[in-house]
């Protein structure tokens, strides 16, 4: 059985698919600030929470021929800001500055409970990839990372060369990405 606000909103895909501009508005205006939200849970900034909801209404205005009456529209919208949100974050982690940037955000989170989920998640699956990684490599990324030593720091104490310690980091940095590339492809598409 259908409840009553799912049958207002099986009528608005109908009329969006016939190209509707006023339906295509009234969810627009229900929907927007709900995954403008969403997608500031993850990304922590307003211009690319707007720019993810701006995308995710136009892929719906381009795709409204494959909608499909029978489902709910909120499902495929959270989808699509989905994807999009986790595009912006594979953009950012390849930035190194903007990937500290990224950590700091997610350190500053709250103490809900789901994103405290998400950030041990995030955490246990960072130590999953470092324990596969060469014992020096993982050694210089901790050193970096967790005693937030600089290069020349790290060397002097681990004796070696500055250019040693840069390309274990940078080594260490492609591995933890690729892997991250691969956990969210499988696990969000």
């Amino acid at each position: 059985m259908q409840k009553k606000g799912q049958i207002c909103d099986f009528e608005l895909i109908s009329r969006i698919k016939e190209g509707d501009e006023s339906a295509f508005r009234i969810v627009f205006d229900l929907y927007s600030s709900k995954l403008y939200a969403f997608s500031y849970r993850f990304l922590k900034e307003k211009e690319p929470c707007q720019e993810v909801v701006q995308e995710a209404f136009l892929s719906l205005w381009v795709n409204r021929a494959k909608l499909d009456s029978q489902y709910p529209i909120a499902p495929y919208l959270y989808t699509i800001t989905r994807r999009l949100t986790l595009n912006v974050l594979r953009h950012v982690a390849t930035s190194q500055c903007a990937m500290n940037k990224m950590w700091l955000n997610v350190q500053k989170v709250s103490n809900e409970t789901e994103e405290e989920v998400l950030l041990e998640d995030l955490s246990r699956f960072t130590e999953q990839v470092l324990s596969r990684m060469p014992k020096q490599q993982q050694l210089i990324f901790r050193m970096s990372r967790h005693q937030e030593l600089s290069y020349d720091e790290i060397a002097e104490e681990l004796n070696i060369s500055r250019n040693t310690v840069k390309n274990h980091l940078v080594a260490a940095l492609k591995t933890l990405r690729t892997q991250f590339y691969k956990a969210f492809t499988i696990f969000f598409f």
